[in-house]
C-alpha cells in the first residue's frame, strides 16, 4: 500500500512523464529524420478554421477584452464556491453564513470598483 506521500508522487511522477516523453519522442523522430525539418511560407502560414487570414498574425487586442474575460472567470468561480457552501447549508450554521456574506462583500466591492472606473464598458 502506498502512502499518502506515494499517491503525490506516483500523481507527481505521471505528471512529468506524459509531456516529456511527447518532446523527447518529437526529438527523436527529428533526429532520425522521421519527421520533415523543411519549413516554408505554407507551413508557417497562421489557420484558422479553414479560412486564409488577411494581413499579420500579430495583432494587438485591447486590454479591454482580457480584463472583461477576467471579471467573467471571477465571478463563474464565485459560483463554484457558493454551490458547496448551498448544499451544505445547514451544516455550516452562522459562521458559515458571516463567511459567505464577507465573500460576496468583497466581490460586490469589486464589482462597483469596476463598474465606476468604466472597465465593464464596451466600446
Amino acid at each position: 500500500m502506498l502512502s499518502d506521500f506515494g499517491h503525490v508522487g506516483f500523481l507527481l511522477i505521471m505528471g512529468l512523464i506524459f509531456p516529456l516523453g511527447g518532446i523527447v519522442t518529437s526529438y527523436l523522430f527529428g533526429w532520425l529524420r522521421f519527421r520533415p525539418q523543411k519549413p516554408d511560407a505554407v507551413k508557417e502560414d497562421t489557420y484558422e478554421c479553414g479560412v486564409p487570414t488577411e494581413g499579420t498574425a500579430w495583432v494587438q487586442f485591447h486590454p479591454r477584452y482580457y480584463l472583461i474575460a477576467l471579471v467573467f472567470l471571477v465571478f463563474d468561480v464565485e459560483l463554484v464556491f457558493l454551490f458547496p457552501w448551498a448544499v451544505s447549508f445547514g451544516e455550516v450554521g452562522i459562521f458559515g453564513f458571516v463567511g459567505v456574506v464577507v465573500f460576496l462583500a468583497v466581490l460586490s466591492i469589486g464589482l462597483i470598483y469596476d463598474w465606476a472606473k468604466g472597465g465593464l464598458e464596451w466600446q
